[in-house]
């Protein structure tokens, strides 16, 4: 065989690997698209059910309190309510802004602390 032919022969089987190299890419493509779509389903199927849970929890929890009213009457501390009532905040539900701006002078574990005394209280929600 000569070298033209020889080179011919080589520059075809070039071709032929880089088109099937393509299509390997394109597959792999299709692949990692598929295996995405199967793993954000199964996320949203996780999420589903806890959703589902969450809000079983929260009918139990209001069904016993229709049945125990003592489970819906809190009260917020007397200093709470002190420094509440100096930045203009009285009893009753409580605005959330005009809340973020009378915490700010406090450290974030005393500002959670008074959210959630007010929480439980039922002033805010």
């Amino acid at each position: 065989m000569d070298d033209k032919k020889i080179t011919d022969r080589l520059e075809i089987a070039v071709s032929l690997l880089e088109r099937t190299l393509g299509l390997l890419e394109e597959k792999q493509g299709d692949v990692e698209r598929i295996s995405a779509t199967v793993e954000e389903t199964k996320r949203e199927i996780e999420l589903t059910e806890r959703l589902a849970a969450a809000e079983r929890e929260i009918a139990e929890l209001k069904a016993a309190a229709v049945h125990e009213p003592s489970l819906l009457r809190r009260t917020v501390p007397a200093s709470t309510t002190e420094m509440l009532a100096k930045h203009g905040i009285g009893e009753g539900p409580v605005d959330v802004r005009t809340l973020d701006a009378a915490l700010s002078g406090l450290s974030l574990e005393q500002r959670i602390a008074v959210k959630t005394q007010l929480m439980r209280a039922g002033s805010i929600a």
